[in-house]
Formats: structure tokens, C-alpha cells, sequence
């Protein structure tokens, strides 16, 4: 560094601990976060100090704010472009102090309600990411906005705790899983504060405290007094090697996720719920919800509600003859019985055993260990190779008394229907790749009116007319009609002589109730050790807890570990004084958020799940926000529960959540990749047909420049590479922890810039260097309100506002904005109202003045976005309360009418241009004003006039004079 310059900085000494700091010659200075971003934002203030004196980089003159007037500085900008370091933590204490947020137990019930929530989130050990926040920042938004509109909020957070990865880690190092799950709520607990959210922490509550699943298992009970709740034989993922029972999503390509260990299917005694006593009311009423049709869809598909015929198959024994036994299907197509020509039955039907030949058994036994190893989700791929064993036996057609074979085939489940199919291989494009793969005879008997059987040897599917389907021997005879007809004349016939029924089926199974877990609410029930009977535990009785265990470790046996606490399970029933042992099964972690929006509503009642009164006036919740991950199951399993409280009188509504919506997801940062052939050379992506052959290569940012449409090496742009970004996940290393992003530009900037990226419900890619542009924006705002910095970097106390009467200008430009900002956030449009915020702030920076009658109004608009700013600003506006309850702007339509009109200017007849001007705008106004316009300024200046021809509203028409008169504005 040149001793005829000393670069002197002045810095809050916590952003240099947090700094690296690389100086240039040139005399600038580099600094590098955290994020591994340089920081931005508000300057370091720099001084350079030269022979002669020294020359200060800042100027307050008011004169220059509106400009924004450029000062001597380095290139180097910190994040500090306001001091958020320091009014965050502040308002958050303040906040917390003053329990400003509070929902008060007995509200005002003249008022209007607003029940905004959150999706229960799960406390992992990892913390939030920052796509956690997204949902978390919206609902937090609407709440806000409804306080101020002088709604009653509801805006409760709470915790889904019980579950696997807790348990999962108790095994690993003996720590107890409520040890690990309080740690871990702590942690997301202040991660949430850190981010200003407005939730009632008053209401705060967990699924894993006993006075919180008290009332799960009282919902339990119910449903068990009226037989929705049952034990029954069911397929589980048995691993055999951990010796225990384990949950789906830790099975992964038919081994278990810890260990990488063989898992089948086998059946065990399980608790199950009867959510299909429900499935029609679960069907119709989604015609009541204000959801996205694509979540009611993905529910409708997933209840599976369909219309056909249960048709009998008589099995036949060896010398094929009718035995007592039949085979039952369901078929949505009664009218292709006639191109039945084989029949198919999962390796689990009940009946397999029974009719399978001895020359088969053993590859049929085989077969069927061979499917247990696989999830059904994987037996039902479409695109899988259809596998399958001839079971050695025949059945009979019932329409036309023919033999077909019955096969046993691992894309038929014995939870779906009735564990067996006809097959039509002419008519199902599944059927036909089995038949084909087994030499299975084929006979087409639906045909389009233009075809005939005879030629249409494709499958064909759809609906059509039927032929070949006619018999003398049973009497059917459906040739010529409709498919339609034709099914209704079959279920008629069926009906008839007793080879079937009319049925309405449903693809929506009973819901698996029961993990061999410990950490989980335990099922109040008693089993008497005599006969096996199952007992209510007594409602006076629960909550049920959990027994202390310092062994979470599997049985092996699959019995739960809740079996090791040998004095917690040998119990007696207290009716009676029988032996009795207590359930060793766990609730499955849906349990507690099953309900858990209704004790939000009254969180700490002994003597009810939720007082009539108050679940009366709260009522449904108004909008729930959530991924769509939870689009079928969390909100199908809450649906089921909610109909049982209202049908025993619970609740006074039949559904819990009026409006639904799903957040996009945040992805993380765009990586790109490359190829290289066995020498080393990189390989362009554009040979696409050919780039399995080579090596993926990550290339990091810095050497990846944009060429046109695609992106490609700097070092050698003939190199194309492909650009992805990924969901967030540890094992991609593309996390983005949001205390690193508060840390360097503040919880209102991660705030605003979530809202900013995108619309709310798409998905968008995270970019750590987007957010400088919010977090230059609030900077813009805050150096609007309060003025620029004083020479070491501080701002001074107060504000820059006055009490001057509002422009015209001033006041259109203020409601414009409360109606834009207003009308967005009640649309779910939150960053088009960031928009409308950030047009108005670059409006005011053009006026000579801020008055107080504009600039407080637009301080509350922005609260909801950047409440910690905007509570500062409020407060140095001279306010002593909390601006949370004040009264939000109302846009006055007055202000609203667009009033301007494009005025065209000639020049001796000839438009050479426009002008804006105000409806009713005089002569000499609309003459001034095209003397300053820009592109008339050249016909107009310095030349003299003869006349002015002014229509108002229509036309402008400077005749010039050759006269050396000057043009003036006066």
C-alpha cells in the first residue's frame, strides 16, 4: 500500500470477528461471510488521508438524500446497510416481554376470527433449513394483517415429536429419545423466535407430553367403543437380521435403511382404524373445500371409489369338476367376462394353499418368499417385468363354464379388492403382457363399432361394443350391446343365479394403527392373559404414559420393547382382578397431529379434549399451510378423526380446515455438471445419448460462465454443462442454515426475499447473492424514514418526516400502494406485493420531502413483511406502543382514479411527441410541460411562437413564427 494513502475503516468490531479480510493495493477491501458471499449493502465509511489534509467520505446535506448522492468509499459494502443486529433482538425481546402475540382464553366473540396454521412440524436434529421458513413467513404474514384488520388471530406453533429418527438415535448411543427430542425443540424454538414470527407461545404444546396425548388416547377409546378401532392379520416389513418390525419409509430397495439388511413381508397381529366406515363422506364432502383441486384429486384417487360386480369362480379339482370352493373377484368391467382367460391371486390369498397342485407347491412356496421381499409399492409398478407361477389348478368361468388356469402373480395384493382378478388380456394392457409372456390364451370381445373382433388384435381398453360373449349353457347372451349394457345385464345375471353382486369398491385400505416402537403414545388397552380378550383401559385412568426404558434396542422376537418393562406390562384388569398384560404396541407418529389444531384452541384443559364454546367460535381452521407431501394422508387421517369427534359430538363442524395450501419448495442452489472421458477431457452435455458412457464431474460456480441459452466452462465454452438444483438434503451438502442468513443480512431480509423469489406455491431455487437485493430495499427504506448515516457509520436518533400537508402525488402514490400490497397478501401473492412496496419507496425518493400522513401509513404495510423494521421505525416515528394491533391502511378509492391522459404535441402540425398531463389541465400547464419533456425540447428550444392551438384532453399545436421571440415558461 502506497504510503502517500492510508485507508482508515471504522466497523462494528462483531461484523469483523465474523470477517475475512483480503486488502487490495488499489486500496479496497474484500470481505468474505459466512455464506461465503462478500458482503453488501451499507459502506464501511473509509477515509482516504492525502498530503494536504483529510477529505470525509459522508455528506448529511438533505439536499442530496432524495440522489442518494455517491461518496468516497471503497468498493467493499457491509451488511450493516442498517443496524438489524440491533432492532432485531430487540423487538424479539420486546415481543416475548410484553407477550404481545398473545390469544387471550375468553376473546371478544363480536369480533371476527382468524385461524392461520402452520403444519406440525417434526423438531429434527438438524435444525430448520431455510426452505422451512417459507410457510412459516406466509401464515406469519396473513396473521399480521388480520390482527391489524381487527380480526381475533389465532397463530399457534406446536410440535409433532414422537417418532422414529428419535428413536433411531437412542439405539445408537443410549441417549433417551425425550432427552434428544427436548434438546431439539429447543433448538427449533429459537430458530423460529429468531425469525420474528408472531405465534402465541402461550399455547405451545408437544405431542409427547402426557397431558397433550391423554387426549390422543382418549380418541383412541372412542374409536374403539365403536368398533373403528380392531386387531387383525396384516403384512408388515419384517427384517429379520435387526429382529424387528420396521416402518416403510426405513426400507429402501427391499433392505433396511440402517444396515442394509434383507426385509420380507409377514403377516402379524396389528391394531388397524375402519377409515373405511368413512370413505364416502371423506369422497363428498371434499366438494366443500376451498382446497387446490389438485389436493382433492390426489385425495379422490388415493379413497379410489368405484363401481362394478363381485363374480364367483368355482375352483376345480383335479378331474375338473366344481368344488364348494370359489374364488371371488372384483371387476369394474363385468362386461369382458366373456375374454376371461386365466384368473391371477396374490401369494397371500387365503386360498392358495388350498387348491395349489403338489406338483407346484414348491415353486409356488418359492414364488411367494420371493414377493414377500418386496413392498407393494414395488409389485405394482406398472413398469415393471410382470412376473408370475401356475398354481397347477383351474377354475371355471361362470359365464361360459370354461376352465382357465389360476396364477399366482405378485402384482395382485391381497389388500386390494378381494386378493384376485380375472384376467382380460385383450382388454388390459397388463393382463396382455402376461399372457403374451406365458403363452396364456387371448380372445378380444369389445370392439369399436368401426372394427371387428376379428381384426383388432391390439389391446383395446376402452368402452365399445361387445361380441363373443354369448352361451347357451348358463343363458347370458350380452353380444351386440353397449360395454354399459352389457355390464348391467352381466351384475343382473350374476344377481340372478348366485354367481355375484353389485359392488361399490374402494382402493382405500384400513389404516395400519400399531408400531413396534417405544417412543409413542402406548394404546390404552389390556389384553387378559386367559383368553386373549382386549379391555378398555378406564378414561379415569390415562393418560397412559410411557415406562422409563434404558433398553430401546429390538426384542428380535418382534415383540416392542415396551415388552422389556416387564412390571409396566403385567397388569390386572380392575373389573374383574384378571392377569392382564398391556399393549406393547406404539401409536404411529400421524396420532398426535391427527387433532392437535383443536388443542390449540384450549391448550391446557383437564377436563376436555376442547371446550364446546371456544371450538365453537374458533371453528375450523381459516387456512392451513404445509407441503404438499401431506396432501393425502396427514389431511385424510385428520378428516377421519374430525367426522368421528363430530358424530360423537366433539366438534360442531365436519371438516377441520376450510382453505389449504401448498408451499412450493425451495431448492438449493443451482450445481452444475460435467463430463470426462477415461483420459481426463471434459465431454460437452449436448451428446446426450451418450453421456452415461462417461464420468459426472461437480464444477463449482466460479468456473461456470453463460453462453446464449446454455451454461459452459469458462476455460473452454465449447463445454456445455447441465444445470440442476436439488432438493435440500445433508447428503448433497446444499443445506442453507437460516442463522447464517440472519446473522449476515437479518431475519427481515430472509423474510422478504422468501416472499420475493416467486410465486408462493411453485418452487424456486434458492441463490444466497438474490437476497442483497431485499436487504439493499430495506436498507432504501430505513435511509428514507431515518436519513443517510453520520460519518461513523451510526444513524442518528429519530426521523427525517415532517409534518407537512401530503401532495396530490404524494397521497396517490401512498393508497395505490395499500391497495396493491393489500390485495396480495389476501391473494396469497406476496411477491407481487413486495413490488408494489418497493415502486412506492423509489417514488418517494423523488419527492422534496416525507410526510408523516404518508410515511406511517406505508411503515404499517410493510410490518407484516419486515416486522422488526418496521416496529423500529414506528417507534422512532414517536410511538410508545407496539404497532401489532394497529389499525391497517384502507386504500381510498379517491386516490386510485387514474386522472392523467396522454396529450399528443404537434409542431406545426406535425406530433412530434406526447405528454402526460392531468385531466383539466390548462394551456399554459400543458405548454410548460412539453417545453421540458425531453424530445420536444429540441423543436421548442429557442424558437419563437405565432400561436398555440390547445384542445383540453385532445391536442397541443405550437405554430412557430420566424420572429426571434425566445420560448419561455413563464
Amino acid at each position: 500500500m502506497s504510503s502517500h494513502q492510508i485507508l482508515q475503516f471504522r466497523a462494528d468490531p462483531f461484523v469483523l470477528s465474523h470477517c475475512c479480510c483480503h486488502v487490495r493495493l488499489s486500496g479496497s477491501l474484500t470481505l468474505q461471510s459466512p455464506l461465503k458471499q462478500p458482503f453488501s449493502g451499507l459502506r464501511f465509511r473509509c477515509r482516504r488521508t492525502f498530503h494536504g489534509g483529510v477529505r470525509s467520505s459522508a455528506t448529511e446535506d438533505q439536499s442530496n438524500r432524495k440522489k442518494e448522492a455517491p461518496v468516497l468509499e471503497t468498493a467493499i459494502e457491509s451488511k450493516r446497510v442498517y443496524p438489524f443486529h440491533e432492532i432485531e433482538p430487540k423487538w424479539q425481546r420486546y415481543w416475548e416481554k410484553n407477550r404481545t402475540f398473545r390469544t387471550p382464553d375468553d376473546v371478544d366473540t363480536s369480533k371476527p376470527k382468524f385461524y392461520v396454521l402452520d403444519m406440525f412440524p417434526y423438531p429434527s436434529g438438524a435444525g430448520l433449513h431455510v426452505g422451512h421458513p417459507l410457510g412459516y413467513t406466509a401464515t406469519d404474514i396473513l396473521a399480521r394483517l388480520r390482527r391489524m384488520q381487527g380480526y381475533n388471530v389465532l397463530h399457534p406453533m406446536g410440535w409433532d415429536a414422537f417418532g422414529l429418527p428419535a428413536e433411531q438415535y437412542a439405539i445408537e448411543t443410549g441417549t433417551h429419545p425425550k432427552t434428544t427430542t427436548l434438546k431439539n425443540i429447543d433448538r427449533f424454538r429459537v430458530q423460529l423466535k429468531s425469525l420474528g414470527f408472531s405465534y402465541d407461545w402461550d399455547r405451545e404444546i408437544s405431542t409427547t407430553e402426557p397431558d397433550y396425548y391423554k387426549w390422543t388416547q382418549w380418541i383412541f377409546l372412542q374409536l374403539y367403543k365403536r368398533g373403528l378401532a380392531y386387531q387383525a392379520e396384516v403384512p408388515v416389513n419384517w427384517c429379520p437380521a435387526l429382529g424387528t418390525v420396521l416402518a416403510n419409509e426405513e426400507v429402501v430397495d427391499g433392505v433396511s435403511e440402517r444396515g442394509g439388511h434383507p426385509v420380507i413381508r409377514k403377516p402379524m397381529r396389528q391394531w388397524m382404524l375402519k377409515i373405511t366406515a368413512y370413505a364416502d363422506r371423506l369422497l363428498e364432502d371434499l366438494d366443500e373445500l376451498e382446497w387446490p383441486e389438485s389436493i382433492k384429486e390426489m385425495q379422490r384417487n388415493w379413497i379410489g371409489r368405484s363401481e362394478g360386480a363381485e363374480l364367483n369362480f368355482s375352483i376345480l379339482d383335479g378331474e375338473g369338476r366344481e368344488t364348494d370352493k370359489k374364488i371371488t373377484v372384483y371387476t369394474t368391467r363385468p362386461d369382458t367376462l366373456f375374454g376371461a382367460t386365466y384368473m391371477v391371486v396374490a401369494p397371500e390369498h387365503h386360498l392358495l394353499s388350498y387348491f395349489v397342485s403338489a406338483e407346484q407347491k414348491q415353486q409356488v412356496e418359492e414364488y411367494k418368499d420371493f414377493a414377500s421381499r418386496k413392498s407393494d409399492l414395488e409389485r405394482t409398478e406398472l413398469q415393471k417385468e410382470k412376473t408370475g407361477v401356475f398354481t397347477g389348478c383351474y377354475a371355471k368361468n361362470p359365464a361360459n363354464g370354461d376352465a382357465i388356469p389360476i396364477w399366482v402373480a405378485d402384482y395382485v395384493l391381497a389388500s386390494y379388492g378381494t386378493g384376485a382378478i380375472m384376467a382380460v388380456p385383450a382388454h388390459d394392457t397388463r393382463d396382455n403382457e402376461f399372457a403374451l409372456k406365458y403363452n396364456i390364451p387371448i380372445k378380444w370381445v369389445v370392439t369399436n363399432e368401426a372394427d371387428s373382433c376379428d381384426d383388432a388384435k391390439q389391446v383395446f381398453p376402452g368402452l365399445g361394443i361387445i361380441e363373443n360373449s354369448s352361451s347357451l349353457e348358463t343363458g347370458l347372451d350380452i353380444n351386440q350391446l353397449s360395454s354399459k349394457e352389457a355390464a348391467l345385464k352381466v351384475i343382473e345375471w350374476a344377481e340372478g343365479t348366485g354367481n355375484g353382486k353389485k359392488k361399490v369398491n374402494y382402493k382405500l385400505r384400513d389404516w395400519l394403527f400399531a408400531r413396534q416402537r417405544y417412543w409413542g403414545e402406548p394404546i390404552p388397552i389390556l389384553i387378559l392373559d386367559e383368553c386373549g380378550e382386549t379391555i378398555a383401559v378406564s378414561e379415569s385412568e390415562l393418560p397412559l404414559t410411557l415406562p422409563e426404558l434404558n433398553d430401546f434396542t429390538p426384542t428380535g422376537t418382534g415383540e416392542p420393547p415396551l415388552s422389556k418393562a416387564v412390571s409396566w406390562v403385567n397388569t390386572v384388569d380392575p373389573t374383574t382382578g384378571k392377569p392382564a398384560k398391556r399393549e406393547t404396541s406404539t401409536m404411529p407418529q400421524w396420532a398426535g397431529s391427527c387433532w392437535y389444531y383443536l388443542r390449540f384452541m384450549d391448550p391446557i384443559n383437564t377436563e376436555a379434549l376442547v371446550d364446546k364454546e371456544k371450538e365453537k367460535y374458533w371453528n375450523q381452521v381459516d387456512v392451513y399451510v404445509g407441503g404438499a407431501e401431506h396432501a393425502v394422508l396427514h389431511l385424510l387421517y385428520s378428516r377421519f378423526w374430525h367426522k368421528v369427534l363430530y358424530d360423537i359430538g366433539v366438534v360442531s363442524t365436519k371438516e377441520p380446515f376450510k382453505c389449504v395450501i401448498n408451499q412450493g419448495i425451495i431448492l438449493g442452489e443451482v450445481q452444475y455438471t460435467a463430463w470426462k472421458d477415461q483420459e481426463g477431457n471434459y465431454v460437452s452435455a449436448d451428446i446426450e445419448e451418450r453421456l452415461n458412457e462417461y464420468q459426472q464431474v461437480a464444477i463449482p460456480d466460479e468456473k461456470v460462465m453463460k453462453s446464449g441459452d446454455h451454461f459452459v466452462l469458462k476455460e473452454d465454452p465449447s463445454i456445455r454443462l447441465i444445470p440442476r438444483a436439488y432438493k435440500m438434503s445433508k447428503s448433497r451438502g446444499n443445506v442453507v442454515n437460516p442463522d447464517d442468513v440472519v446473522l449476515e443480512y437479518g431475519a427481515d431480509s430472509l423474510r422478504l426475499y422468501e416472499m420475493f423469489m416467486g410465486p408462493f406455491r411453485d418452487s424456486k431455487t434458492w441463490n444466497t447473492s438474490g437476497i442483497e437485493g431485499v436487504h439493499r430495499f430495506l436498507a432504501r427504506t430505513w435511509r428514507l424514514v431515518i436519513g443517510l448515516p453520520q460519518s461513523d457509520g451510526s444513524f442518528k436518533d429519530g426521523t427525517v418526516v415532517t409534518d407537512d400537508e401530503p401532495t396530490l402525488e404524494q397521497l396517490r402514490s401512498l393508497h395505490k400502494c395499500i391497495a396493491k400490497v393489500t390485495e396480495e397478501i389476501e391473494s396469497t401473492r406476496f411477491n407481487t406485493g413486495i413490488s408494489g412496496m418497493m415502486e412506492f419507496v423509489n417514488a418517494a425518493y423523488k419527492w422534496n420531502n416525507q410526510p408523516r400522513g404518508i410515511i406511517e401509513p406505508f411503515v404499517l404495510l410493510l410490518s407484516p413483511y419486515a416486522p422488526h423494521m418496521a416496529e423500529e421505525l414506528w417507534s422512532r416515528l414517536g410511538h410508545q406502543n407496539s404497532l401489532a394491533y394497529q389499525s391497517f391502511p384502507k386504500a381510498n378509492p379517491d386516490y386510485l382514479k387514474d386522472t392523467t391522459i396522454v396529450l399528443p404535441v404537434q409542431i406545426n402540425g406535425k406530433t412530434r411527441g406526447t405528454i402526460e398531463v392531468e385531466e383539466g389541465c390548462s394551456e399554459d400547464d400543458a405548454f410548460i410541460l412539453a417545453t421540458q419533456d425531453k424530445k420536444l425540447e429540441k423543436y421548442l428550444d429557442g424558437q419563437s411562437i405565432k400561436k398555440r392551438i390547445y384542445v383540453p384532453g385532445k391536442i397541443l399545436n405550437v405554430i412557430l413564427d420566424r420572429i426571434n421571440v425566445k420560448v419561455t415558461t413563464k
